[in-house]
């Protein structure tokens, strides 16, 4: 499968907007969180290099170093998440004319969807944390900076809004109730905080615009 990361930006939409399967939503909210993560540490940096706020640089340079970090991250997930929607498919795909072949098909559909799963939700925690970055640096970092702190947190909110559908989407085709019931309750908690840190955010942004 080509990379979907390694695509310029208007390749990237088009195909989005094809009638392909992949990409799709879930490589979307992938893509939401890796932008966001790029602007928090673009004002993490920014604000480290402005000499009148020396005494928060180091607090900034690392914020920038876990920004990047989770940036790769959320991007190498665009492609995860892909491969996995692509072994769902591969598993419906599989033959069904026999007792034996059904049972095989169905087992690799139920492992296909628990690891459909697995993508979006890093997605969700990793966006909880960018969402704690970029409360920081709408608090702390450079005032000529708010509104890039501010679309941090927005993209931060969406891709874990959005990596929270996908999940329920994926749950909703599984059998394990232990398995829906666990992952169902971890997304709700994700939510809960990813919310509140977004008002937070929002809330310094909208104090420094005045």
């Amino acid at each position: 499968m080509t990379s979907f990361q390694e695509r310029s930006l208007a390749g990237f939409a088009e195909l989005l907007a094809s009638g392909a399967p992949t990409p799709g939503g879930g490589c979307a909210t992938a893509l939401s969180g890796a932008l966001a993560a790029a602007l928090a540490a673009m004002v993490a940096r920014t604000t480290a290099a402005n000499e009148s706020f020396a005494d928060r640089a180091g607090q900034m340079n690392e914020i920038a170093a876990e920004a990047d970090r989770l940036r790769g991250e959320l991007l190498t997930l665009i492609d995860e998440d892909a491969r996995a929607f692509d072994q769902v498919m591969s598993a419906l795909r599989m033959p069904k004319e026999t007792p034996d072949e059904r049972a095989a098909r169905a087992e690799a559909i139920q492992r296909g969807y628990v690891s459909a799963t697995e993508p979006p939700m890093l997605v969700c925690t990793k966006s909880l944390r960018l969402l704690e970055l970029a409360l920081q640096v709408a608090e702390d970092g450079n005032p000529n900076a708010a509104s890039d702190a501010g679309v941090a947190a927005l993209l931060a909110a969406s891709a874990l809004e959005g990596g929270a559908l996908n999940v329920e989407i994926n749950l909703g085709s599984i059998k394990d109730e232990a398995f829906r019931t666990t992952q169902s309750a971890r997304v709700g908690a994700v939510q809960a905080q990813g919310r509140v840190l977004r008002d937070q955010a929002l809330a310094a942004v909208r104090a420094k615009l005045g």
